[in-house]
C-alpha cells in the first residue's frame, strides 16, 4: 500500500506518453529528420518542468516522500563524458525508436517485440556495471 502512489504516478506518466504520442515511432522518426516540432516541444516541456522542480527542491520548497529536504548534489564538470554518453543514448534511441521510459509503456500497450529491446538494455546495463571501474569517468 505504501508504494501504491508510485504505481499511480507511473500509470499517469504512461498515459501522458501515449496521449502526447511520445511513444510513436513515426513522431520520433519525424524528430530525427527535423520534419516536426512535436517531439522537441515535449522534450522542451519536460526540461522546463524538471528545471522548475529542481529549483524548488534546492530552495527547500518541496520535500521527499518522508518529509525530508531533497539534497541535490553538485555535478562534476565533464563535457566530454556527457557528450559521449549523450551520443550513445541518442544512437540507441534512433536505433530502436524508444528511450527507457517509453519502452515499458510500449510493452504495456501490447508491443511485445519491445521485450527484445528491454532485454538488450538490461544486458547493456549489466555490462556497464561490470566494466564501470575500468571506464574513464
Amino acid at each position: 500500500m505504501k508504494f501504491l502512489k508510485f504505481l499511480f504516478i507511473g500509470i499517469f506518466f504512461g498515459i501522458v506518453l501515449i496521449k502526447s504520442e511520445a511513444i510513436s515511432w513515426y513522431r520520433i522518426y519525424e524528430m530525427f529528420r527535423f520534419q516536426s516540432f512535436h517531439m522537441y516541444g515535449i522534450i522542451g516541456t519536460a526540461i522546463a518542468v524538471g528545471l522548475g522542480f529542481t529549483q524548488l527542491a534546492k530552495r527547500g520548497l518541496i520535500k521527499n516522500h518522508k518529509g525530508d529536504k531533497i539534497f541535490v548534489p553538485k555535478k562534476e564538470n565533464g563535457f566530454s563524458r556527457y557528450l559521449a554518453g549523450g551520443t550513445l543514448f541518442g544512437l540507441g534511441w534512433a536505433l530502436v525508436g524508444a528511450c527507457p521510459g517509453p519502452m515499458y509503456v510500449l510493452l504495456g500497450t501490447g508491443v511485445y517485440s519491445i521485450l527484445i529491446v528491454i532485454l538488450a538494455a538490461l544486458v547493456g546495463t549489466f555490462i556497464y556495471g561490470v566494466l564501470k571501474d575500468k571506464l574513464p569517468h
